[in-house]
């Protein structure tokens, strides 16, 4: 999908200073009044990103984050930290907490200009490593869902607004329980994950909520790293992805010792194979992060790789990045804490400040958006 003439341009908008006014703003209208009128989020202009926020919140004794933790006062927070403000905000909408669609909190990240990014997650906890007994992938196929995912389908529709959701994150990572580890293994796991897949997309494209602009995210590694696992084999098809996406991390805890190659490195593994399968569908960069306090790789110069080589125009189908902005705890003692948080580390913090200063011509703060439908 490209920026073409459809697209609703809205060069010189500043978003600085409460919700952005956009090239109608003689007609009094908003960014939030003029997205009912228009059709789905359209990609940057050549050589520009978007720019995505994510925080989940911080794990302690007593709380366990739920991927959705996040407040107004946290994106101002944020923007504030890295001096530019985030087109999405990225979050998860945990079934086991609530099957209705979230109109809450994708109405204030509305109102405050952005798009909302839902991770729709049909899941018991979030523990990983298992299998799911609950919102099993057989059950998805089998329908006993249905009438769950056409009520979420209309209260889309109903919020009338664009919305880019995905369903069934990084499936070839075994720590969900969507992976084909856990759904019957080589010969039937990624097939059922397909299987549901499309079933969750048929369902709520028939409610009508075209408004949905669907992605598909994977992990930049296949774990287990085996030919029956590979990314390729989950993938559900052109029509049932507008955007594809990846996550591809730094070490994520403290004592982790493998996945500290550059980000580069990850990119050269999985882009290629990305644009193979899915030509000419937009990528994000949907999930990268590092830990601050590990051992074996410094958070603070990961990042500034990344940043460099997200901007350097060598990947022309990435258009928008995101950066894990959470912390949890992985045992008891706090010395093992995970930590991504960008504020928290002042050298990250001074790392994002400078790229994000540095490239400000390359960042489409504001969503742009498509008169037409799809992707």
């Amino acid at each position: 999908m490209s920026s073409d003439g459809e697209s609703l341009r809205c060069g010189g908008i500043s978003s600085r200073g409460g919700i952005p006014r956009l090239c109608c703003a003689a007609l009094g209208l908003t960014f939030a009044a003029l997205t009912a009128l228009a059709g789905p989020v359209a990609p940057p202009p050549p050589g520009k990103l978007y720019h995505g926020f994510y925080f989940g919140g911080i794990g302690t004794d007593t709380h366990d984050p739920t991927e959705h933790d996040v407040t107004p006062q946290d994106v101002e927070r944020y923007e504030e930290t890295v001096g530019t403000k985030a087109a999405w905000i990225y979050f998860s909408d945990n079934w086991f907490e609530s099957r209705k669609f979230p109109e809450a909190i994708c109405s204030w990240i509305r109102q405050l200009g952005k798009i909302p990014y839902v991770r729709l997650m049909l899941r018991s906890d979030v523990d990983q490593l298992h299998g799911e007994k609950f919102f099993s992938l057989d059950k998805i196929i089998a329908g006993d869902f249905d009438d769950d995912l056409r009520a979420w389908a209309r209260g889309a529709k109903d919020f009338g607004t664009p919305l880019l959701i995905e369903w069934g994150t990084e499936p070839n990572g075994k720590w969900f329980s969507w992976n084909g580890k856990w759904n019957g293994g080589v010969k039937v796991g990624p097939a059922k994950y397909i299987s549901a897949y499309r079933r969750i997309v048929d369902l709520m494209r028939a409610e009508g909520a075209d408004n949905l602009q669907w992605i598909w995210h994977v992990n930049w590694l296949d774990e287990p790293e085996q030919k029956w696992n590979s990314f390729e084999n989950y993938f559900p098809g052109e029509k049932y992805c507008d955007w594809v996406a990846l996550s591809a991390y730094g070490p994520t805890t403290p004592r982790m010792e493998d996945g500290a190659e550059n980000f580069a490195f990850k990119m050269r593994e999985a882009y290629p194979r990305l644009l193979k399968i899915a030509p000419g569908k937009p990528i994000l960069i949907a999930e990268f992060g590092c830990d601050l306090h590990n051992k074996h790789c410094d958070a603070a110069e990961w990042a500034r790789g990344a940043l460099a080589d997200i901007f350097s125009e060598k990947w022309p189908a990435i258009i928008g990045f995101c950066w894990w902005n959470e912390g949890w705890q992985n045992d008891n003692h706090k010395k093992n804490d995970t930590d991504m948080i960008i504020w928290h580390d002042a050298n990250l913090t001074r790392v994002f400040r400078e790229a994000l200063a540095r490239y400000s011509d390359k960042i489409q703060e504001t969503p742009l958006l498509r008169n037409g439908g799809g992707g």
